[in-house]
């Protein structure tokens, strides 16, 4: 069953298109000393996932100075791909944000959410430092509380707060592109969270708190 977002959807979209317009900044090259990063080593996606705060109140376009951005995705389970451009004029694309969300919603249940603007910023950057056109394979984006909880009993390595229930993950991977590389080019980005599953072949990336680890 598919849920709708809904007008507080609707708002934070609005929120963030009007909130993009401000100076933007650069999280790579001035992060806060609250997001100081990690030791390395076994961690769940987010230990120290928060209640989402609203859009507005947080920089919105921090993680790319382009005037044009582009998403590029294809949800593995789903078949459904995303090729627009999310941000122009100063400003994020309600509607192409909205599509967005679509194609990251839960695949099991067809629940969406609305995604952090800034998680679509963190892909844009990594796709410019890896040079390349092609989409991010989409293995899990929004996960509802429901498919989180029992992902959470199948695995450790399932955070029971993951950022992906709040709508600021999504574990991925990139056709031809070593994935030693997609996650040297995440860390580079310093936007969040990042993990590396060499096994499970894909890369977390989220825009929580900074840090990374190893999965399997």
């Amino acid at each position: 069953m598919r849920m709708s977002i809904g007008r507080r959807g609707v708002l934070r979209l609005g929120a963030a298109a009007l909130a993009a317009s401000a100076p933007a900044m650069s999280w790579a090259t001035a992060e806060a000393p609250a997001r100081a990063r990690l030791p390395l080593g076994p961690m769940p996606d987010s230990p120290m996932a928060t209640a989402p705060a609203p859009v507005a109140s947080t920089p919105v376009a921090p993680l790319s100075g382009a005037p044009v951005r582009k998403a590029l995705l294809h949800n593995l389970h789903t078949g459904e791909t995303f090729n627009e451009v999310y941000f122009e004029n100063g400003r994020y694309v309600p509607q192409a944000l909205t599509e967005a969300m679509k194609v990251l919603r839960d695949w099991r249940n067809g629940e969406e959410h609305f995604m952090d603007p800034r998680l679509f910023d963190a892909l844009h950057g990594i796709s410019d430092r890896l040079e390349t056109n092609r989409p991010f394979q989409i293995i899990s984006g929004y996960r509802s509380p429901r498919t989180n909880a029992m992902l959470h009993a199948r695995s450790g390595e399932v955070a029971s707060k993951s950022q992906h229930t709040l709508g600021k993950a999504c574990d991925v991977r990139i056709e031809g592109v070593d994935l030693r590389n997609l996650h040297k080019a995440a860390l580079g980005m310093g936007a969040g969270g990042v993990g590396l599953y060499p096994v499970s072949n894909f890369v977390h990336v989220d825009v929580g708190a900074v840090r990374h680890w190893m999965g399997a």
